[in-house]
């Protein structure tokens, strides 16, 4: 007879076990860390219209979110239950249904099969840099906001480039797994000194641009290569063609977003184009390498090493958590290939990174529920409002509808009653967004205005703030 065995996901620890010695000591006491300054947000002022109380605001985080993010959700009065780890689906559905906010970080994924059932969601946000594990367009026209954050983990990304190439050039993870099974081998054969070499770094961002200040402090010579005309630091030198790039470099890394136009960027032409005996990193998105075409490098022996943290198919606990042929064809000869170093996506994944991770992703969360600010959103219109000391009788609208002609008009028709205090509004595509604000409310007002704007035939949300 079988046994079903039930899922019990595993809550975070209350805060105070985040403080143990364990966790904390990793870092002395005067740290990056401790320079931090504490960005809790500041919230409007209390009125007596103001209908919802933030005591009523559930939040969901999974994930094991840094704990800054959830000591920052419950110092402001937010219900907040957070995981440990990404659910399965059929948790997820129950736990999303009465939320109003979700985080996550890139196991997750938010589908548009998901989303239908969150009723009561207003804003996700992905404590991480990419959202390609959200249905942004789904969300968008749910009124839901969705918000990253891109640039927080620049630093540990770049820290595991460099990391990453001095392992290749030293061959040291076949060096661990040989003394690991017993064979002594310190031959110096293929393994060099990254002083004096030169890394190609495709994509001058903020963790090119970081990755070139450290390598260059080894000692290596730094040329990039982007899109855009960037202006070096140190002594890197931007080149004009990818070509010429591969051709002179002996790390090729890679630190490009994923878009269309930077999928498969390294393929076979492009691997025969680089240096015998050259090196490949990619830390970005798995789509921009064609990795059936760095196994045929490596085979071939063009290449002398590899280091993938990212692939073009990657688990997600509410699909499957198994990194195996399934998931991509090759994965099978990869990790049986000479000085290979291969990471489940952990280019970010610092506690450094986190922490930052977790107060600015949190501070947008709370700026747009409070506020409705939907700044540096990922895939909404991006609007904001400067706060004012309103007095009791004062009104945020929050309104969301199809961006047709004409609905800005039927919306000040509700609000002519009142004077317009200010009011933004902006579009993105086929969603809308404005908010206004207004004065000499009553609370009859409140529940008339909320009544007159969700019967407006373009309406996807409409809230009502202070």
């Amino acid at each position: 007879m079988s046994t079903q065995i039930q899922y019990i996901p595993r809550m975070v620890p209350e805060i105070n076990d985040y403080f143990g010695t364990e966790d904390m000591s990793f870092s002395p006491t005067e740290s990056f860390m401790n320079a931090l300054p504490r960005r809790i947000s500041v919230q409007p002022l209390e009125s007596k219209t103001k209908p919802f109380s933030k005591g009523d605001i559930k939040i969901l985080l999974l994930e094991n979110i840094n704990h800054q993010a959830v000591i920052s959700f419950r110092e402001q009065g937010y219900q907040v239950e957070s995981y440990m780890d990404a659910l399965p689906e059929s948790v997820l559905l129950e736990k999303i249904r009465d939320v109003h906010a979700i985080g996550i970080r890139s196991k997750t994924v938010l589908s548009s099969s998901v989303l239908q059932h969150a009723k009561n969601l207003m804003v996700i946000g992905c404590y991480c840099i990419g959202t390609n594990q959200v249905d942004l367009e789904y969300a968008a026209n749910m009124g839901v906001a969705v918000f990253n954050s891109p640039f927080s983990n620049s630093r540990s990304v770049a820290e595991l480039a460099l990391a990453n190439i001095i392992s290749l050039a030293r061959q040291l993870p076949d060096k661990s797994l040989q003394l690991r099974g017993g064979n002594w081998n310190n031959s110096s054969r293929h393994c060099y000194e990254v002083r004096g070499k030169t890394v190609g770094i495709i994509g001058y961002g903020h963790i090119g641009s970081q990755l070139s200040i450290l390598a260059e402090a080894m000692g290596m010579s730094v040329i990039y290569y982007d899109i855009l005309n960037i202006m070096p630091i140190g002594k890197a030198k931007q080149v004009p063609t990818l070509d010429e790039l591969l051709r002179e470099s002996d790390f090729v890394t890679l630190h490009v977003p994923e878009t269309p136009d930077t999928k498969n960027l390294i393929s076979s032409p492009q691997i025969a184009a680089m240096k015998k005996g050259s090196y490949i990193l990619n830390t970005s998105r798995g789509s921009v390498l064609e990795t059936k075409a760095v196994v045929d490098g490596l085979k071939s022996g063009k290449l002398f090493g590899a280091a993938l943290d990212v692939f073009p198919n990657e688990p997600r606990f509410n699909r499957s958590n198994v990194f195996n042929d399934d998931l991509n064809k090759w994965t099978s000869e990869l990790i049986n290939l000479p000085n290979v170093i291969l990471t489940p996506h952990i280019g970010g994944a610092t506690m450094e990174a986190q922490s930052v991770t977790g107060l600015e992703v949190s501070e947008a969360i709370a700026n747009f529920i409070t506020q409705g600010s939907s700044l540096e959103s990922v895939n909404f219109p991006e609007v904001s409002l400067r706060q004012t000391n309103f007095d009791d009788n004062a009104l945020r609208i929050l309104f969301v509808h199809r961006n047709i002609p004409g609905v800005l008009r039927k919306v000040n028709d509700i609000l002519s009653r009142h004077n317009i205090e200010k009011q933004y509004s902006d579009s993105n595509g086929d969603i809308a967004y404005v908010i206004t604000d207004i004065s000499d409310v009553t609370q009859s007002d409140v529940h008339a205005i909320y009544n007159e704007l969700d019967k407006t035939s373009e309406r996807i949300t409409v809230r009502l703030i202070y």
